[in-house]
């Protein structure tokens, strides 16, 4: 019940002004207090400023700001070169961590390096070393641009180890004794050009129909099954890289084999898969932190090792519906919920591999009539929300496509007889 003379709705939002440069921005009081901690200590102060209608930030551009002001509002701004450099500015000075974490997930080829040497002048450490770690995984195709960095900020690049591809192969388990190749995980030794041993996956590991994914420099594997009946494997396994060391954490509540695995920002996603021959749309999030699982917001359907990919920050996934339908659902972590991005209806076709590079993603999906070895790549751009279509057919040889992973500027393929590479030129 209201109280009476009370009125039963709420009143607008409070609103503040605040000034950068010449412009003047009126912007919601717990937005600011929400999403900085410089405004968070100033509102709860008690100082003058903190009562006062208009706040001035005379050290700020109003570029940096309205950039702040577009990614807390959810919007995905395209900023150049000197809009980047405020925004870096102002994510350090008004402690704003989301526009922080946007700037990370929207590093490229063409904006790293100022984004290193912005980070380095004001102190946004996370994206300082992911800036860096970025440089050191295109080294080759950025060393004639790296003459602008000081001597101590290309010493830092070099210190750092380069992203290595990984291939792990469709194995079950066997006897200890069996001699069987499809247990070794290789890398590959970019210098010479080789696929080198890593490490062999432990006995009891399934990864045939398993969900695999890399972060922090580990392996996890969930799922996967053995036997002719697809008994699940019922431990989930990850590979520690610096430690050359195998470990076993719990499975997801749901046993499922057929499993997409995605690992973002501290969490492993196990989205959709199939358990007793019966497709699942359940999503389960391990936390590394506290080493459990939880359910979280359930797919539109159920889908088995469904196309997914991270652009931007973001999760995606290529659903299939009838009519000859692809649909990209975007997961929002605030919201826990599969949002619908677009749709693509092509005839006989459908998504069946996804990659991200910038703000693009690249849905991989088969020629006419069911013809896999002919592939079509459609391209949706995530900030015009426009499709184009990549001209020409893409071979597919005993399904190389659907192992593309992107490094930088650069694709990656494999399969059983060659490595090929591809470049993205936009």
């Amino acid at each position: 019940m209201t109280p009476e003379g009370e009125d039963s709705q709420e009143g607008p939002p409070e609103r503040v002004r605040i000034r950068v440069e010449e412009q003047s921005f009126s912007v919601e009081k717990t937005l600011l207090v929400e999403s900085s901690e410089y405004f968070r200590a100033l509102f709860r102060s008690g100082m003058r400023e903190s009562t006062q209608e208009e706040i001035g930030l005379g050290e700020l551009s109003a570029a940096g700001f309205l950039a702040m002001l577009q990614v807390l509002a959810g919007e995905r701004p395209i900023l150049g070169s000197e809009e980047t450099f405020q925004a870096v500015e102002c994510a350090a000075f008004l402690q704003v961590k989301p526009l922080a974490k946007y700037l990370i997930h929207s590093i490229n080829s063409d904006n790293c390096i100022l984004l290193y040497q912005a980070a380095a002048i004001f102190g946004l450490l996370d994206l300082f070393h992911c800036a860096a770690l970025y440089i050191r995984d295109s080294y080759a195709e950025l060393e004639e641009y790296l003459d602008c960095l000081s001597d101590d900020l290309l010493a830092y690049v070099e210190t750092l180890l380069p992203s290595t591809f990984v291939a792990v192969g469709a194995h079950t388990p066997t006897f200890e004794f069996l001699e069987d190749l499809s247990r070794t995980i290789c890398y590959l030794d970019e210098e010479t050009n080789t696929w080198r041993t890593l490490s062999c996956l432990p006995l009891s590991a399934s990864t045939f129909l398993a969900g695999m994914a890399t972060m922090d420099n580990k392996i996890y594997i969930v799922g996967g099954v053995y036997g002719a009946n697809k008994q699940v494997v019922e431990s989930s396994f990850c590979y520690d890289a610096d430690a050359n060391a195998w470990s076993e954490f719990p499975s997801p509540h749901q046993l499922r084999y057929d499993v997409r695995l995605v690992g973002h920002e501290g969490y492993l996603y196990a989205i959709g898969g199939e358990y007793e021959k019966i497709s699942l749309k359940s999503v389960e999030r391990y936390d590394l932190a506290s080493s459990t699982w939880t359910f979280v917001s359930d797919l539109p359907q159920p889908s088995t090792a469904a196309p997914c990919a991270q652009a931007l920050g973001q999760i995606f996934v290529c659903l299939w519906q009838p009519l000859d339908t692809t649909v990209i659902y975007e997961y929002e972590t605030q919201q826990d919920a599969w949002l619908p991005v677009t749709e693509l209806k092509r005839h006989q076709s459908y998504g069946h591999c996804m990659v991200a590079h910038r703000d693009n993603l690249y849905i991989m999906r088969n020629g006419p009539y069911d013809d896999f070895l002919r592939c079509v790549i459609d391209c949706f751009n995530l900030r015009s929300r426009q499709w184009s279509a990549l001209p020409g057919q893409f071979m597919n040889s005993k399904g190389a496509l659907f192992t593309a992973i992107v490094r930088g500027d650069t694709i990656y393929t494999v399969n059983k007889m060659l490595t090929l590479l591809y470049s993205v030129e936009e």
